[in-house]
């Protein structure tokens, strides 16, 4: 079958490494191209890659967020689950950076 992305490549069948928010959930099958590499998978396959992000306690840590102001800065809430996720804490250090055009945030 022809890739429906570049439209110039073959898919074959493979396994693809799957990660979510930096966390590596397994490995899975999917139709990969020869070409430009997009990988597709079925149904079944993406409710084992949601299954698994659930059992990892990451499905749904992305969350949307109002940025405010307080006094001369802007201010960032960070939700709950995020918060637990990367263990920060009121009053502990975090270390906070641009990469590209994202926010990091990191724990100190």
């Amino acid at each position: 079958m022809k890739c429906p992305i570049c439209e110039n490549g073959i898919l074959k069948k493979g396994t693809i490494k799957e990660t979510m928010f930096g966390v590596y959930l397994g490995e899975f099958p999917a139709e990969i191209c020869s070409k430009c590499n997009e990988s597709f998978t079925n149904s079944e396959t993406m409710q084992k890659i949601e299954d698994a992000a659930k059992k990892k306690g990451i499905w749904g840590l992305g969350k949307k967020t109002k940025i405010t102001q307080t006094g001369n800065s802007l201010a960032v809430r960070i939700p709950k689950e995020l918060a637990e996720f990367l263990h920060l804490e009121k009053g502990k250090d975090a270390y906070i950076h641009p990469d590209k055009d994202k926010l990091v945030i990191e724990p100190a």
